[in-house]
């Protein structure tokens, strides 16, 4: 796992630090907390697929519980938190992490807004076309005041969101294109080959993880699992 250290893109009503985690999959990751105790983050924020199925979902849970005893943390809804089962709300908010489905929270001088995938309804497959999401709310969420930050799982959700007035967009999902030949990314569920949202910052508005898990058939190639810290100032 390598660790991402970045600015934040705009500048911050007060110093911060922000971690973000997305696509743990359930997978064990005794490494990402050492690096989270290290860095001391002021808030976790988690994009989606903290689980993989209705059979494989007990660490996921486990790291949002044992984070938000710890920190501030909330939780977007990717796609694979759609393959855990019917109650899966439920146990995210048991956790004491702050689920945002479709919905925003302000925390002191910072709105933080959580859109939930598109397949929240839908039948999900690797090479399907990513459905639309609800966006109805966030006019609501965009005329708050202060830092707005949204947890948008699918990158290919950019070019519906960056004309919104958002200070941050943060995603995962791509995996950083599973393969990256002299950093080109190879391929991406929603956006297929040579995909163009995988890894960093696009237009100095939304950032995408590389993810933490492998799930694919196929290992990682040129292309660690990533933990990203996000640190603004004033």
């Amino acid at each position: 796992m390598i660790i991402s250290r970045v600015p934040l893109p705009t500048p911050t009503p007060i110093n911060v630090c922000i971690a973000h985690v997305t696509d743990l999959h359930n997978k064990p990751h005794p490494d990402l907390w050492r690096a989270l105790l290290a860095e001391h983050p002021d808030m976790v924020l988690v994009s989606g697929d903290v689980v993989h199925s209705a059979d494989a979902w007990e660490r996921g849970i486990d790291f949002l519980h044992k984070c938000a005893l710890r920190y501030f943390t909330c939780c977007s809804l990717g796609n694979h938190e759609f393959k855990y089962g019917a109650d899966f709300r439920e146990r995210i908010r048991q956790t004491g992490a702050v689920l945002l489905d479709d919905s925003y929270i302000v925390k002191g001088s910072f709105v933080i807004g959580g859109l939930t995938t598109g397949f929240a309804q839908k039948a999900q497959g690797t090479l399907k076309r990513t459905p639309m999401p609800n966006v109805d709310w966030l006019d609501g969420f965009c005329e708050q005041k202060g830092y707005r930050i949204l947890l948008s799982h699918h990158p290919e959700y950019f070019d519906l969101l960056k004309e919104r007035d958002v200070d941050l967009i943060l995603s995962g999902h791509a995996h950083g294109g599973q393969w990256r030949f002299f950093d080109i990314p190879v391929f991406s569920p929603g956006q297929g080959l040579f995909p163009r949202y995988t890894s960093g910052f696009y237009e100095n508005k939304m950032f995408v993880s590389r993810g933490l898990a492998n799930t694919a058939l196929v290992p990682r190639f040129g292309n660690p699992p990533e933990l990203v810290i996000l640190r603004g100032t004033k």
